[in-house]
């Protein structure tokens, strides 16, 4: 059961303004990984859950946030279908991100009243994703679209919320460029999972690229 109301997650996301994305097959990595960025200052994490087993993990690293890092969001990403969304939330899930508009997950998410952000393209599918109780929408992939068309949407949509993910680094000019779009806050994977020359997550990295992410979201005027 969610930890978090979907307004309190909603809150988080635009008071931090990052939402860290990662995932790894094994507890112990993860939790390690997940401590680093809470470190940094990220108070939420969207576990990408694309490996086998991803729930088994998901589980474990949920039941750890709790234990040890207070007020550590925990939601999940990349799920395609209600009933994967459903496993989630029983597994402690705060928020639930998608690739794609799927209203059967808008369904099982509202009916908990959990967080739901649909990976979105266009105009028509973002409206129809407010119009099925979503406060954040995804904007997927992000690199594809750019800081442009975030503006173009809020011409016509000023309340539209957005967060873009793909194509986000931990720079001041790339978040400057989003943020002064009007995005509400981004999501950021591989640009900040750092690893070193041996393949391992360099942990210290991921804490400093974190902290500097934040710090300078924070700087805008976030």
């Amino acid at each position: 059961m969610a930890q978090f109301s979907r307004l309190e997650v909603a809150q988080v996301m635009k008071e931090t303004g990052l939402v860290p994305l990662f995932f790894h097959n094994d507890i112990e990595v993860s939790k390690k990984v997940l401590k680093a960025c809470y470190d940094g200052g990220a108070r939420l994490m969207e576990f990408t859950a694309r490996g086998d087993f991803a729930h088994e993990v998901f589980g474990e690293l949920t039941k750890y946030a709790i234990k040890e890092l207070p007020g550590m969001v925990m939601g999940v990403g990349s799920v395609t279908d209600a009933a994967a969304a459903s496993r989630f939330m029983s597994l402690g899930a705060n928020f639930i991100v998608t690739p794609v508009l799927r209203e059967d997950i808008a369904i099982v998410c509202n009916r908990r009243k959990v967080l739901w952000s649909p990976g979105c393209g266009t105009l028509t599918e973002i409206a129809r994703a407010e119009e099925l109780g979503c406060e954040i929408v995804k904007l997927f992939p992000g690199g594809t679209y750019g800081p442009e068309f975030v503006k173009a949407i809020l011409g016509p949509q000023p309340w539209t919320s957005i967060m873009p993910t793909g194509g986000v680094s931990p720079t001041r000019e790339n978040l400057e460029g989003w943020f002064k779009a009007g995005v509400t806050c981004v999501g950021m994977g591989s640009q900040l999972m750092i690893k070193d020359a041996d393949g391992n997550f360099d942990l210290a990295e991921i804490e400093s690229k974190t902290r500097l992410a934040i710090e300078i979201i924070k700087n805008l005027g976030k």
